[in-house]
């Protein structure tokens, strides 16, 4: 370190995406601070490659990034650089470390005349600030900006002697806050306690076993799938985010009956296939902040079973009261429910069983934290459940427990380097409308991929041995929930490549996910990744992936529009009766699929539009999820 260095250390850093295809990627670089320069560089046999460097004076901001995504390198506390018009992605290894850095840049710009009154405390990702939702790279900020606050943002005390003088020198910094397992990474310095939704057995010595219902407090967020936590008897451990909720008194979430993200037409489904005498869940409306209760009757006249949806009404005094009947007034909503568990009061019946809430815990980001490499001797294999692109898929369960899918690759059916480096950063990406990865046996041949287990198979099959069954709000239903999964793709700049029926799968619950994302890019198969091969989804594709192979989100979205159209025509092949060349000539003179039969002409032209020949005019995939839920209430099926 020379003597004019006030910082050196190895972080990581996200390539700057200038243009907005090109790929993220995340780099290993040496930091060096000094009094006018932030620059990194790449160690090789030894010695420094100088790579990039910032002229401090330039810097407009320097803060840390609120983050509520997947972080796709080891460094989990990430902070940004604004200059000139570009922002650099910066990513420590601890709390403490980005405290450093963070306040050391903040000393040397104090007196710089370009600092922003404005930044983005998210991410800029695929086109879009995470934090406003804005599209335009250099949109102005959307939080006021304090370059003289500790993390924070709280303003540091003056320095003595120097009140009312108007300089603007920082202060030394402040003394450091407690380790980050004491400390939220917002900085807060605040508890947070939690409740376990569901049981979870901790698989390995680092793990924290929970029991449902029991309370935990969050000693450290390492990254969005995985907490450290504590129990009440003082012992510390990971635990996986998706099973714990804050406690606090308006929560709905630790409650059984709860169903968050159910519409009205899910919640028929769920409370026809379980059939109980008092069968109820509790949904949010399709008005923001208002909840609707669905009751299943078997006993509603005339012999036949009825569901009933029941607004739960708020009273306009302080404090608001809940109520379904008039009469019967309460605080909290939990209070409400618990009433009506014993009284119908008005009601077609009383509450009598909660349905809706997965019985079984939802999937975790693998089995334990920072654990992707499976050992085979804990896979049992069971019933073949099919032949995919790299092999066949079996059921099976680890550890003699966990239901699973077992992949075993064919030998020469993908380049497997690339995909055992790849797999680390799919098995973070968590959402619940996508097929999760467990981990991966790379250490024998063949190699497996373990996946979440999906009890109803490929959509694909599922639509064709039930036609004629469903509603326009059920196929509309699958629909959306593709479209919930594609859009986490798309908000992490992840490019799926391959989206169609065949690749999405259903589950006991009825939940469509998706499935095979990014694998499109390490198959080895010629027929299949080159657009004049017998196997290219050419019917799938839009006329930038078959002309010049050029992938995107976008390009995701005209597919997502091709399995829109099979799901409303209950199977079918698209194009059925014309080759994949004709098929090239037909979509690039502007032939497009007919409307389904099923399909309303509200439903057909959201497929028209994720058809449009322009791959920038295509809407986003939150752009389809929200045209989708219009049309569920536009169609009657979702007015609750």
């Amino acid at each position: 370190m020379s003597a004019d260095t006030l910082l050196e250390e190895t972080l990581i850093k996200r390539s700057q995406q200038k243009r907005l295809t090109s790929p993220l990627n995340y780099k290993e670089r040496v930091f060096v601070l000094t009094k006018t320069k932030l620059t990194y560089y790449e160690f090789r046999a030894e010695k420094k490659f100088k790579k990039g460097s910032i002229d401090l004076q330039k810097v407009r901001c320097v803060e840390i990034v609120k983050n509520d995504g997947v972080i796709p390198c080891q460094n989990k506390y990430p902070f940004q650089v604004v200059y000139d018009t570009s922002t650099l992605y910066v990513f420590a290894p601890s709390y403490e470390s980005r405290r450093i850095w963070v306040q050391n840049i903040k000393e040397e710009i104090r007196d710089n005349s370009v600092i922003v009154a404005k930044f983005h405390p998210q991410f800029w990702m695929e086109g879009v600030w995470l934090c406003c939702r804005q599209a335009e790279k250099l949109a102005p900020g959307c939080e006021e900006y304090n370059l003289f606050g500790d993390l924070s943002r709280k303003l540091l005390p003056p320095i003595p002697g120097e009140e009312g003088t108007g300089r603007s020198r920082r202060p030394p910094p402040p003394p450091p806050p407690p380790p980050p397992v004491h400390s939220p990474d917002d900085g807060s310095g605040v508890e947070e306690v939690v409740v376990a939704l569901y049981d979870f057995f901790g698989p390995e010595p680092h793990d924290l076993t929970m029991t449902k219902g029991a309370e935990y407090v969050i000693l450290e967020k390492c990254d969005i799938n995985w907490y450290k936590a504590r129990n009440i008897y003082g012992k510390e451990g990971y635990i996986p985010s998706n099973y714990v909720t804050d406690k606090k008194l308006g929560n709905l979430e630790q409650y059984a009956w709860y169903s968050k993200h159910v519409n009205r037409n899910k919640a028929e489904e769920l409370l026809r296939t379980e059939d109980k005498e008092g069968g109820f869940m509790v949904r949010d409306s399709s008005k923001p902040g208002a909840y609707t209760v669905s009751l299943y009757t078997k006993s509603a006249g005339e012999g036949g079973a009825a569901i009933r949806h029941y607004h739960i009404k708020e009273t306009s005094g302080c404090p608001r009261q809940f109520y379904l009947a008039e009469k019967h007034l309460f605080t909290l909503i939990p209070d409400l429910i618990e009433y009506h568990n014993h009284n119908a009061a008005g009601l077609v019946a009383r509450l009598r069983y909660p349905v809706g809430k997965e019985r079984s815990a939802p999937s975790t980001a693998g089995f334990s934290y920072e654990k992707w490499e499976i050992n085979p001797c804990e896979l049992t294999f069971m019933k073949e459940l099919g032949c995919g692109q790299f092999g066949v898929v079996r059921l099976g369960k680890w550890r003699a427990q966990h239901k699973v899918a077992i992949k075993a690759i064919r030998e020469g059916a993908m380049y497997e380097e690339d995909f055992i480096e790849e797999a680390k950063v799919m098995m973070r990406l968590t959402h619940p409308k996508l097929v999760q990865l467990y981990g991966v046996c790379t250490h024998q041949k063949p190699i497996y991929i373990v996946t979440e287990f999906m009890g109803l198979g490929c959509l694909l099959n599922y639509v064709r041995q039930r036609r004629d069954t469903f509603s326009l709000g059920s196929l509309l239903s699958i629909c959306q929930d593709v479209s919930e999964g594609m859009e986490h793709l798309e908000a992490h700049g992840f490019i799926h490549r391959d989206l169609a029926a065949r690749n999405c799968l259903v589950n006991d619950a009825l939940v469509v996910k998706v499935s095979d994302f990014g694998m499109a890019r390490y198959v080895l198969d010629d027929q299949y990744t080159s657009s004049s091969g017998s196997k290219f989804p050419v019917k799938w594709s839009p006329p930038e992936v078959f002309n010049f192979c050029k992938y995107s989100s976008k390009s995701d979205v005209w597919s997502f529009g091709v399995l829109m159209w099979e799901v409303f025509t209950e199977g079918k092949m698209p194009f059925e009766h014309n080759p994949n060349h004709e098929v090239v000539m037909m979509v690039l003179e502007g032939h497009r699929l007919y409307r389904p039969k099923k399909a309303t002409p509200n439903i057909y032209d959201i497929m028209l539009r994720c058809w449009h020949e322009r791959a920038e005019e295509r809407p986003s995939f939150s752009q389809i999820s929200i045209l989708i839920s219009d049309a569920l209430e536009v169609d009657g099926s979702s007015a609750a």
